[in-house]
């Protein structure tokens, strides 16, 4: 396990209402251990509980956003393997993260400046919206080594491009170029390596001039529907809209379109 302090493992700023957070371990290609995923977990739950942030960027340093799972400084592991054991250490781990993006309570970008392995591949698919350097790479690694995909992957990737297109990536772990996967439809844009950070500034400082509860709601509506029926999608949205129009940014917004004037929100 590496001496580096956890602030410097994941490095976190806040600017013009959008919290920047970093994976720091380029040397390990910022695959993730135990203690960084959960200061990214705290760092995602105070992002929803701080009305003064407003959107998040999740990205990381060198030439790899996250090559998956670093096992070490987890709990402790018995001697003597008990069945149980793994199956709560990938529920208490890499569920519990991709969870915290898809229920963060503001939209999150995910910057991928380089290869997404794995684990790191699902955290980038689990977020609102997707950039990617042209040099970035998506694998679906689990089958190289014989595993089962965990983290989330078997929900996420059918539900953004389908069973066939999920299974062809599981079953071969080919990797897939940044263009590609925009192409499928994992990824918004692709832009050149060194317009990565401005892009995901302006797409992020963007968000977090908008209506940031509106915004909240939209994403959940959005989520839930992949595993709704059309009632109870109906009845979602129906009283999503009705907690909205209780919003600071709700009123702001139809005043404004009363008025003819550009709305300005407060995120409130």
């Amino acid at each position: 396990m590496t001496d580096t302090p956890l602030d410097r493992q994941v490095l976190h700023t806040t600017e013009k209402g959008v919290s920047w957070i970093t994976l720091n371990r380029p040397d390990a290609m910022n695959a993730v251990t135990w203690d960084q995923r959960e200061r990214v977990m705290a760092l995602l739950a105070d992002a929803s509980a701080d009305p003064d942030v407003r959107a998040v960027v999740l990205t990381a340093t060198g030439k790899g956003f996250c090559a998956g799972a670093d096992l070490r400084g987890g709990p402790a592991a018995r001697e003597e393997k008990v069945a149980g054991d793994v199956s709560r250490t990938i529920r208490r781990g890499a569920q519990r993260l991709i969870a915290a993006v898809l229920d963060c309570e503001k939209p999150v970008i995910a910057a991928v400046n380089g290869t997404a392995a794995g684990i790191g591949a699902h955290l980038a698919l689990a977020c609102d919206l997707v950039l990617a350097a042209e040099s970035a790479r998506f694998i679906e690694v689990f089958v190289r080594r014989g595993l089962v995909p965990d983290g989330g992957g078997a929900y996420l990737l059918p539900r953004l491009i389908g069973p066939q297109r999920a299974k062809e990536l599981m079953f071969f772990g080919d990797a897939l170029s940044a263009a590609d996967a925009e192409r499928l439809g994992l990824v918004n844009r692709v832009v050149p390596d060194g317009e990565l950070a401005k892009t995901a500034r302006d797409w992020a400082e963007r968000l977090a001039t908008g209506p940031t509860r509106a915004l909240a709601l939209t994403k959940h509506l959005v989520n839930a529907s992949l595993d709704s029926d059309r009632a109870t999608a109906f009845a979602a949205e129906a009283t999503a809209q009705e907690l909205n129009m209780t919003t600071y940014d709700a009123n702001e917004g139809v005043a404004s379109f009363v008025e003819r004037r550009h709305p300005e929100f407060k995120g409130r």
